[in-house]
């Protein structure tokens, strides 16, 4: 089953279970990707919907501390459960151990030694972790790593 159909499903059983967050979460994601197709007239493949479903996830983990900030502890909690949610669509998360490894093996390849090896380290590995890891936390991680 394609991802679409897969969200096509889940929202028809959202509907039927009365379940109104997922059912509002999905038919955002579905929004988001046909918006997506509109714009590049074309059918989305799989991997093309999961970055766009990648997208809206980091979106709302970026918004999250602002509104902590402000103390809207119900919109972060919202925002968390938009987050869960959405993240079944997506393919299973690496583990910090994972992206060290990962940044490892990429800086070992490229040959990369210090801070001014930070884009070639990084164009290398993000097409690696897609979907599977933030790059927020693959760029801290080479920062890390280069700069030790």
């Amino acid at each position: 089953m394609s991802l679409q159909e897969e969200l096509l499903t889940d929202m028809k059983e959202a509907m039927k279970e009365g379940d109104k967050q997922k059912l509002s979460v999905i038919r955002m994601a579905r929004a988001a990707i046909k918006n997506v197709e509109i714009d590049e007239r074309k059918d989305l493949s799989d991997d093309e919907i999961v970055a766009v479903l990648a997208k809206e996830v980091k979106q709302r983990r970026d918004s999250i501390p602002e509104y902590e900030k402000v103390g809207k502890d119900d919109v972060v909690a919202e925002l968390e459960e938009e987050i869960e949610i959405l993240n079944k669509y997506l393919p299973e998360q690496l583990s910090e151990e994972e992206i060290q490894d990962l940044v490892e093996e990429t800086i070992n390849e490229i040959g990369a030694v210090d801070m001014s090896d930070m884009g070639k380290v990084m164009g290398a590995i993000m097409p690696k972790v897609k979907g599977k890891a933030d790059g927020n936390e693959v760029n801290k991680v080479v920062k890390e790593r280069l700069q030790a």
